[in-house]
């Protein structure tokens, strides 16, 4: 006869797996003999044996006991319906790993592949990782909203890097993350920056589907994160022009 740790030992189970099949109904508990040990024997060893297999193949422990007890039918009914489980769990795993690769390769889980070429093209250029990444994560917002709309932004936004204008404005903006919100330079960047919105074609705004209530939500990231934002947004309204994100003329709508 076999005390408990040595009924463990023989089926490759841990003491605590015995007790907790003892408290499931799984392996009858044997009554104590004279002197108060539980002792079990060979017939007791199967059973947690046969347990422990239905339970490593993914058997709940739920459905172990009718297992046990079932016929030849029965069991291979069980059976075909538990390994029909385990293929669709393995299915859906599979998905989770590609979404999980997907994860590491960074912009292109939630972007267009349009937009992460932009996003490359603006490291290309020297824009700072920190200006990508805010740049990056605008887009995001702006793709899960309007993604019918991104070929048409990402082929402007190409568009623009084409001119060593914007490029030099990018270069500017990098630094003016860094500036405090009275630095006597951000009156030029902003100068810059409306020269560049006056060569813009008439209409431009109108065409513009950007709801508002995004164009303000991507403004305040702006707003929040860099100290001088609330300067340029001034300096640029003295100069006949309002938003950030959705920046046109005054007298545009």
């Amino acid at each position: 006869m076999l005390t408990i740790s040595q009924l463990a030992g023989y089926a490759g189970v841990t003491v605590r797996a015995v007790r907790h099949y003892h408290a499931k109904g799984l392996l009858p508990e044997p009554e104590r003999d004279h002197s108060g040990y539980r002792r079990y024997g060979a017939a007791a060893v199967v059973e947690l044996i046969r347990i422990r297999t239905l339970a490593d193949a993914g058997v709940p422990l739920s459905r172990v006991k009718a297992l046990l007890d079932a016929g030849p039918e029965e069991f291979a009914a069980a059976v075909e319906e538990i390994d029909h489980r385990l293929r669709t769990e393995i299915r859906d795993l599979q998905r989770h790993r590609e979404r999980i690769a997907q994860l590491a390769a960074g912009e292109s889980l939630a972007l267009p592949p349009e937009a992460v070429a932009y996003l490359d093209r603006l490291r290309g250029i020297g824009v700072p990782e920190a200006m990508v990444e805010a740049e990056r994560d605008a887009w995001i917002l702006v793709a899960a909203q309007l993604p019918e709309q991104m070929p048409f932004y990402m082929e402007m936004k190409g568009q623009q890097l084409d001119d060593p204008r914007v490029v030099e404005l990018y270069a500017d903006l990098a630094d003016v993350v860094g500036w405090p919100a009275d630095d006597p330079r951000l009156a030029g960047v902003v100068d810059r920056l409306v020269d560049q919105l006056r060569d813009l074609p008439d209409g431009a705004w109108e065409d513009d589907q950007l709801p508002d209530d995004l164009a303000d939500l991507l403004d305040a990231v702006f707003l929040d994160s860099v100290p001088a934002a609330r300067t340029m947004l001034r300096l640029l309204e003295e100069r006949g022009w309002t938003g950030w994100t959705k920046l046109k003329p005054v007298s545009v709508g």
